[in-house]
């Protein structure tokens, strides 16, 4: 009898590129159809556009580049990263705005770097930033939730106002956007953010329509979905728990510390943990196996740092959220973070 010899590893990861890309955006399904209940069927037109869009940037880029074009389609990279950008920006922005940033998402962020496995940075958050420091009214003009909508918005009013600014009815979008409170209403943490400067106390600048739900209408509920769809990664083993974990923890811990020695001043960690798109950066964002750092230990330290920065940015920063400029200020450590966690290998001696 013989025995087969084989060199290492000798446990295999069967799941190609395709399959983990498709449970990513399976799993991102319950946060989109939830985001959509709240804020209408912009979302979908959103979606539709940075697909059609990510479609052609990917075929173009891969032509130039002399590569097979059908091959770099069916990986679904370009998918994932056109629904991370389409949820991330507000359900009724200009379709140029979706356009612009996820073509600069794939032909620049992704293929300028050398193409899937090679990009430095998350590829959407790149879009999206870039779009937030080019067109701050635009991307911090999310409609109000429908629950406290003065005007609802049918799927024709939806169209027209993203191609051309104005309702079936002549209403624009800032008409639109006026609350329960007849003023043009703020996402929660932009709410809490500019009431907090203003020494507002944080039971005052709570006591607005729009945090009459436990965390803010419409937003905890979509954090929730998407912590749902985290979880069935997880228990997918698509990714792991360690950065998702250390990026809650780093918002979380020091987020309750400050909240307790400033309890009129400093958002609360529930709101931290529930508000924004904290949820869809730990689970779907920071986890990109590309941009991450590639040890468990090194994931923990890098999700630690994300969460962190986070914290930081949301409380002394220039805008509300954060999670964008988090996870593009840590990709830039992971060398330094995966030569200092990678494990040594036995017989090689130490890190030079």
């Amino acid at each position: 009898m013989t025995f087969k010899i084989a060199a290492s590893p000798h446990a295999h990861q069967r799941r190609t590129t395709q399959q983990v890309m498709r449970w990513v955006y399976l799993a991102l399904i319950p946060g989109v159809l939830v985001q959509t209940y709240f804020f209408g069927f912009g979302v979908y037109v959103q979606l539709a556009l940075a697909l059609l869009t990510a479609w052609v940037a990917e075929g173009l880029a891969m032509r130039l580049r002399g590569r097979p074009v059908a091959h770099a389609w069916q990986d679904h990279t370009a998918i994932v990263t056109a629904v991370l950008l389409a949820i991330s920006i507000p359900a009724l922005a200009p379709w140029w705005i979706i356009v612009m940033g996820t073509a600069f998402a794939i032909i620049v962020v992704k293929h300028v770097y050398g193409g899937v496995g090679q990009n430095l940075f998350n590829p959407a958050m790149a879009g999206y930033v870039l779009l937030l420091i080019s067109f701050p009214v635009q991307m911090t003009s999310w409609p109000i939730p429908n629950e406290l909508a003065q005007l609802q918005v049918s799927i024709s009013d939806t169209v027209s106002l993203i191609f051309s600014g104005f309702t079936q009815a002549g209403y624009n979008l800032e008409q639109l956007r006026m609350g329960a409170d007849g003023i043009t209403m703020a996402t929660p943490l932009d709410s809490l953010r500019n009431d907090l400067n203003h020494q507002l106390t944080l039971g005052e600048a709570l006591s607005k329509p729009i945090f009459d739900d436990f965390a803010g209408i419409g937003w905890a509920w979509v954090n929730i979905a998407f912590l749902l769809g985290g979880l069935v990664l997880i228990k997918q083993k698509i990714i792991s728990w360690h950065i998702p974990g250390g990026m809650l923890v780093g918002l979380l811990v020091p987020a309750a510390i400050y909240w307790l020695f400033n309890p009129d001043q400093a958002i609360t960690p529930m709101l931290h943990a529930l508000s924004g798109a904290t949820m869809l950066g730990a689970f779907f964002i920071a986890t990109d196996p590309v941009t991450a750092a590639t040890s468990n230990k090194g994931r923990w330290v890098f999700g630690l740092l994300v969460g962190f920065l986070v914290f930081v940015i949301r409380t002394w920063g220039g805008y509300p959220d954060a999670v964008a400029f988090a996870v593009l200020l840590a990709n830039m450590t992971v060398p330094v973070i995966d030569k200092y966690t990678q494990p040594i290998a036995y017989g090689h001696g130490g890190r030079s």
